[in-house]
């Protein structure tokens, strides 16, 4: 099945010019593929890209979605204790139209290490507390999580989060906020004090910024932050995501975003497939969605994790060996 949708849609590529509408950004050229993957709701979209990116092989995939349409049910769901497959994820949902991995997880514990917001209800935290190793240890730091969220109203929204599990909702900062560090294990910070917290030095601020409670429908966490305003703004230095040099390194991505006229973009690159797709840098996947339009984008748990379905059929091809990595947490659009 994978090498016929693979030849199908070669030979979309080559007649693209003729059969279907493409899309162009800067850098990239969008062909639209939804007819791929069999009926799908019509203010939904999948398109694809075979160019190269920056001179080099790749392979991506954007899903977009009309968050207006009251049609359309944008969900997560999450497990304890265990994790599934995306395929297992679709055929335990009742087959929906999109799924994809969200969160940042631990192999050894299977917890989600990001918020995950399910109802209007809190089923997943961030993890405020990473230990210092060599001659940090004893100490930690603390940094604040970001998250793409959407309300009730159907409005998206990006922001850095503290959570706790005794509120009933995040705080949220429409700026980074530094991480910090200290040899306290757990992290707390009141109220009257986050109101004063400011901006992570050297950051990218929004004017008229923000402290709020984010009182969010459905919503997914990951890091850091790839677009702010419209413009490429990676906040990885106050999220500790990736460290040293990591930000360069390519790899496969999944990055959700919206764009000013409340439309969802879901992206995932193919990468680890050496002359074929060889992955994204977070700048690279930035400029992606910044060309997209995207007002806000996050980036979301990628590597052997990054796996789009529509109608349960793969995009991108999962780079542990073509296996589907079981992951805590997924989202999803019915």
């Amino acid at each position: 099945m994978k090498k016929i949708i693979r030849f199908t849609l070669l030979i979309q590529l080559v007649f693209a010019f003729i059969t279907v509408k493409a899309q162009e950004s800067s850098s990239l050229k969008w062909i639209k593929v939804d007819s791929l993957f069999g009926s799908l709701p019509s203010s939904l979209h999948v398109y694809t890209s075979h160019d190269p990116l920056d001179g080099k092989p790749s392979i991506a995939y954007y899903v977009i979605a009309d968050l207006s349409d009251k049609k359309l049910h944008f969900t997560v769901d999450t497990t304890l204790g265990r994790r599934l497959t995306p395929l297992q994820f679709y055929t335990k949902n009742e087959q929906p139209a999109i799924v994809v991995n969200c969160t940042f997880f631990s192999f050894g514990t299977n917890q989600n290490l990001n918020t995950v917001i399910k109802e209007g209800k809190q089923v997943g935290y961030t993890v405020h507390s990473i230990a210092g190793k060599g001659k940090d240890t004893l100490t930690y730091r603390h940094p604040l999580g970001s998250a793409l969220g959407i309300t009730a109203k159907r409005k998206a929204d990006i922001a850095w989060l503290y959570t706790d599990s005794s509120a009933r909702w995040p705080s949220a900062w429409d700026y980074p906020v530094a991480f910090r560090k200290d040899s306290n294990a757990a992290f707390h910070i009141s109220y009257k004090e986050m109101k004063k917290i400011l901006p992570a030095e050297g950051s990218c601020v929004p004017s008229g910024k923000v402290f709020k409670k984010w009182k969010m429908e459905t919503a997914v966490g990951g890091g850091p932050v790839l677009v702010k305003d419209g413009k490429v703004c990676i906040s990885n230095n106050a999220e500790l995501k990736f460290t040293g040099n990591a930000i360069n390194d390519k790899h496969p991505r999944t990055a959700m975003g919206y764009t000013s006229d409340n439309k969802l973009i879901i992206l995932t690159v193919e990468g680890r497939n050496p002359g074929i797709a060889e992955g994204a840098t977070l700048i690279q996947q930035a400029k992606i969605l910044a060309d997209l339009g995207c007002v806000e984008a996050l980036n979301l748990d990628g590597g052997g994790s990054s796996c789009l379905l529509v109608n349960g059929k793969e995009t991108i091809w999962p780079s542990d060996k073509g296996n589907q990595r079981p992951v805590p947490a997924v989202f999803i659009i019915e």
